[in-house]
């Protein structure tokens, strides 16, 4: 359920700022409108510790990670400083030793000589400059009495010469820059700069093992960001401050007694009409909270004023995730998984709650279509072949069936939920508008006629069943003109007005009709993913199969990797075809575009 939100101001006297700010944290309720930006000095402190925590996690190795106890603040400052002056130092030397490399594949083709003794000629007055030229150009300097030039080894097939003074500007040639240092120096130079960067490494790595202690740092320095934008957003005059925000309704009466001891003063109105700022605050309970984890990865939220249609999203995704990934060897494979990380973490959290469900619904999916492995072999098992349903069977001749006879099964099962899941969209859809006196509920008992009428088309098309084609398109006609005529309804408009709307968009209601089409077909793809990965196990087992002997050994190494590779791609045929199927047809269908502000109440970090 989205939690209803109430349009806050708070007012308190200049001199009660501080108070009033750190009494709305305690409290931790307030959503704040208008967000300012934090002190610059604050943000770039948090960013640099930030970035500096993300470093050292590279230097950590995994069994010292997090081993410490948590430091003072005085201890943490020390160590923080060393280790920002390693990470500013090893930056340096990296530089320097860039900048020597560079140097040395300058002048490398010229030897290893010494710039000091080139020094000491010029100052007693041989004044070398070094040239590399074409034989021509060699020619012309040596015939000519006024350059004295002495021919050197040749460098990139040129004439490389040495001239006492500098030549004359007729002469062309690529003048050689002198270096202040010789390669034997700057090797020397990039030695000294690597053991400073050991050393630099030593400290990084003695202070990676604080990972605990920058978390607990990091609170603190997020907790002075956040008052520090707290404050940017208050608004005020000499006498007065003021700060506006949203607060959860059901939290209005901890927010009035906090206002009354902070002696502030307080306005609580309905949030506007036409705001498209006020945060979402998803309630869950016990079932919908464990696709919560699901919303956090793919970073989606519903708007304040679309439906909570959470507990629909999980129950279709379990059905989604246990069909794509289709194999109950999988699913028991993900359970052992997911039991590993649960004691390691000596807890239950959502994330590990949702992956027992989803392995078991994918264990119980394998088992009634007789998936293990994809191994044929699994039917001859007396107790794996009972569980199986036949109809939908992957391997059917054991039961009497043809693969087609399954295949259309699981196709007819697919489109089935298709139908069911978007057509229960329109109904939720339906739910949300009568209440609002949002007249267009009409038209989505026409996309509802519509969803019925697709599904059996596409059962006629594609599983051939006798389904008579002259009601089904009475049925889309029907819903057609029962969209047109009520599709551009709305509170703010008279009938007459809606009516010309609706009319107005006729094109654009037949080609979502169309599309209405596409998105139950759609669902089509929960049978051939599934079917896919079978196909690729079989594949991996086949290869393995055909190996026998010294190969075994291989195959066995084969058959890990290809199933390895299989879970692989059949998560990310879970991210992009189960999810989309919730969030695009499903969530459209609703309503629901997914325009959400996270509700993120001002208050103190302690964890």
């Amino acid at each position: 359920m989205i939690e209803k939100m109430k349009m806050v101001h708070v007012v308190t006297s200049a001199s009660g700022k501080e108070a009033m700010l750190k009494g709305l944290r305690d409290i931790g309720v307030m959503h704040l409108a208008e967000k300012q930006s934090a002190d610059r000095e604050v943000t770039e402190r948090f960013q640099t510790m930030s970035r500096t925590a993300t470093t050292l996690k590279e230097y950590a190795e995994p069994k010292q990670r997090g081993s410490s106890e948590i430091l003072s603040e005085e201890e943490f400052n020390k160590m923080y400083s060393g280790v920002l002056d390693a990470l500013e130092k090893k930056s340096v030397l990296t530089q320097e030793i860039s900048s020597a490399s560079a140097e040395i594949d300058r002048i490398s083709d010229w030897g290893d000589f010494s710039p000091a003794e080139l020094a000491e000629l010029r100052n007693e007055g041989f004044d070398f400059h070094f040239y590399r030229m074409g034989e021509k150009e060699f020619q012309a300097a040596a015939a000519d009495e006024n350059v004295r030039v002495i021919k050197l080894s040749p460098i990139d097939k040129q004439v490389a010469v040495a001239v006492l003074g500098t030549l004359p500007p007729e002469i062309q040639a690529t003048e050689f820059m002198l270096p202040e240092r010789g390669i034997s120096d700057l090797k020397h130079d990039i030695e000294l700069s690597r053991e400073g960067i050991q050393e630099c490494d030593e400290t990084l790595k003695a202070a990676s093992i604080y990972d605990e202690s920058f978390k607990a740092e990091m609170r603190k320095v997020q907790n002075e960001l956040n008052f520090s934008e707290a404050e940017a957003t208050t608004d005020g005059d000499e006498d007065f401050v003021w700060i506006s925000g949203y607060i959860p309704e059901a939290d209005i009466e901890v927010f009035k007694a906090k206002a009354a001891e902070t002696g502030c003063a307080w306005a609580v109105e309905d949030v506007a009409d036409d705001d498209d700022k006020i945060p979402t605050k998803v309630r869950y309970n016990k079932v919908s909270k464990l696709i919560q984890p699901v919303f956090d990865i793919l970073g989606i939220m519903p708007g304040y004023r679309e439906q909570d249609i959470s507990l629909w999203f999980f129950l279709f995704f379990i059905l989604f995730f246990a069909m794509i990934i289709g194999d109950g060897a999988y699913g028991v494979l993900i359970l052992i998984g997911t039991i590993a990380i649960n004691v390691v973490q000596k807890k239950v959290t959502n994330v590990t709650f949702l992956l027992y469900v989803l392995s078991i619904a994918t264990i119980i999916w394998g088992a009634v279509t007789g998936t293990w492995f994809g191994m044929e072999s699994a039917m001859e098992v007396p107790l794996l072949k009972k569980l199986v349903i036949p109809s939908i069977a992957t391997y059917p001749e054991y039961f009497g069936k043809t693969s087609t006879d399954a295949q259309n099964m699981i196709m007819r099962f697919s489109f089935s939920i298709g139908a069911i899941q978007m057509a229960l969209g329109a109904i939720l859809s339906i739910k949300k508008k009568i209440p609002e006196k949002d007249l267009s509920w009409v038209a989505d008992v026409g996309w509802a006629i519509a969803i019925i009428a697709m599904y059996l088309l596409s059962l006629n098309l594609v599983t051939h069943d006798p389904v008579p084609l002259m009601p089904v398109f009475v049925l889309i006609g029907v819903a057609f003109l029962i969209v047109v005529l009520f599709g551009g309804m709305s509170p703010d408009k008279t009938f007459g007005q809606g009516l010309k709307s609706g009319l107005a968009d006729s094109f654009t209601v037949f080609l979502n009709t169309i599309s209405c089409f596409g998105n139950v077909m759609s669902y089509i793809r929960l049978f051939a993913v599934g079917m896919a990965g079978v196909a690729i196990s079989q594949s991996f087992n086949g290869i393995a199969a055909g190996m026998h002997g010294p190969l075994m050994i291989a195959g066995v190494i084969v058959v890990l990797i290809g199933h390895a590779l299989n879970i692989v791609m059949c998560f990310l045929s879970v991210v992009v075809h189960g999810v989309r199927l919730n969030v695009l047809e499903f969530s459209g269908q609703a309503g629901i575009e997914w325009t959400g502000v996270p509700y993120e109440p001002f208050k103190e970090l302690n964890e």
